[in-house]
């Protein structure tokens, strides 16, 4: 299940059959994402990654101590399996006393995310707004500000590739006056992940 056989899957038109087999093996734990959306990573191998995101509200979310709005130190590719996804540019500018946000540099280990504040403060506006529906693919460069966003109360999944990009940094929008502190990612249990993967397929079958 490596980075490259799932893109292969992904571009020759069997991403549904391949995260139905996925999804139907042992051992997967999900986790709630500060991102509002509950992951349920696959396959990770050095710096490249595979996951499925489901966004849906049967599911308790996690809340995000910054924003929606972030960038990656990875290039994304994200697959959408069923429902509506938008992906939301920022345009991002640097500001000084009319700043609205602050920038956090988020570093992730096995007991979460450490998110620390940096000096750069920064106004932001919206910029191309591109919307995905079932089948579509899509990607974003590392070092973009984006948010995923998902129809209020709609359903949707994804499958998400991340390949890691050096000297690239995962950061996010806060509040301006924000402090260092540190997000614990949230496992779902037995009974929650198993939910989240009936949710999943029940839309694949």
């Amino acid at each position: 299940m490596s980075y490259p056989s799932v893109y292969q899957q992904v571009v020759e038109g069997r991403a549904r059959t391949w995260a139905l087999r996925a999804l139907s093996g042992p051992g997967i734990t999900a986790v709630r994402h500060p991102l509002g959306f509950v992951c349920l990573p696959l396959e990770r191998d050095g710096g490249e990654g595979v996951c499925v995101h489901l966004w849906s509200d049967s599911l308790p979310h996690a809340r995000s101590t910054t924003s929606q709005i972030h960038c990656h130190s990875w290039d994304l590719v994200s697959h959408v399996l069923y429902g509506q996804v938008r992906n939301v540019h920022a345009v991002v500018t640097d500001a000084g006393q009319d700043a609205t946000h602050r920038v956090f540099e988020v570093v992730s280990a096995a007991d979460g995310d450490r998110i620390s504040p940096t000096r750069r403060t920064v106004r932001h506006a919206t910029g191309l707004v591109e919307s995905f529906g079932p089948g579509d693919t899509y990607t974003l460069a590392a070092d973009r500000f984006h948010s995923s966003v998902v129809p209020e109360g709609g359903e949707a999944a994804t499958i998400a590739l991340g390949r890691g990009r050096p000297g690239s940094h995962d950061l996010s929008l806060g509040p301006l006056g924000g402090s260092v502190h540190h997000v614990f990612r949230e496992p779902l249990d037995a009974e929650e992940t198993a939910r989240a993967v009936r949710l999943i397929t029940a839309r694949l079958t």
